[in-house]
């Protein structure tokens, strides 16, 4: 080694420990830690990955839009959600405090069950509370607030080339039209959503096509009735 390739360039001595070879024979002062993001094991175990603070993040945005738009819930109901009020058994959640007060049971198919249960594992490893809580900081455990849900869906939307206005609400409406397309009866309709009378129901359906309403009119079968029954005009 040539003495200039002991010195840096402004003529100083370098440090030992710049220099090439230093280290040769020494194992690496890490060797047998395991690498950051992975689990100890090897990376066999895939369970470390699903307690990540930013997948809870996820699965809790992605939980909510499952409630309100499967199970058609007010935001409200599904902040005031509580871990046992869920029965996936019965296909059920349970509103103890809906609008004015009412208490109701409401259903949820079996793809909304599947979209949730990413959320349901991780949320039981954060403190007792809310079925939708804060994730970390200070008020780890904390119920989850309207304001935040609704600023993360404004954030999702823009994200996603969005370019109207979106609010949670939209998607209950979305679950009373798709109710409605799939020829569920009214008044289920109208107990699902929680509302005093069939009025309001109807207001929410009001967002089906005109297009769509003549051609499920025109296709209608042709009346049954007897061949010798004439028509009274």
């Amino acid at each position: 080694m040539t003495v200039l390739s002991m010195l840096d360039s402004a003529g100083r001595r370098r440090s030992p420990a710049t220099m090439p070879g230093n280290h040769a024979g020494r194992p690496p002062r890490n060797k047998g830690d395991a690498l950051p993001g992975r689990p100890a094991n090897g990376g066999g175990d895939r369970s470390g990955h699903a307690s990540r603070p930013k997948d809870r993040h996820g699965w809790r945005v992605r939980a909510m839009i499952v409630v309100l738009w499967r199970a058609g819930l007010r935001v409200q109901e599904a902040l005031a959600l509580a871990e046992h009020d869920l029965d996936h058994r019965r296909g059920s959640l349970l509103i103890r405090n809906g609008k004015g007060g009412r208490r109701r049971e409401v259903g949820m198919d079996e793809w909304g069950w599947e979209q949730l249960r990413p959320w349901l594992n991780p949320r039981a490893e954060l403190p007792v509370g809310p079925l939708f809580c804060v994730i970390d900081g200070p008020t780890l455990g904390r119920p989850w607030s309207g304001a935040a849900v609704r600023s993360e869906f404004r954030r999702l939307a823009a994200r996603a080339g969005v370019r109207r206005r979106f609010a949670p609400h939209q998607l209950r409406h979305a679950h009373a039209l798709e109710l409605a397309r799939e020829g569920v009866p009214l008044n289920i309709i109208q107990r699902q959503l929680g509302h005093a009378n069939l009025g309001t129901t109807s207001i929410y359906l009001q967002g089906i096509d005109p297009e769509e309403i003549i051609a499920t009119v025109r296709t209608r079968r042709a009346p049954m009735m007897s061949a010798s029954a004439g028509l009274q005009l």
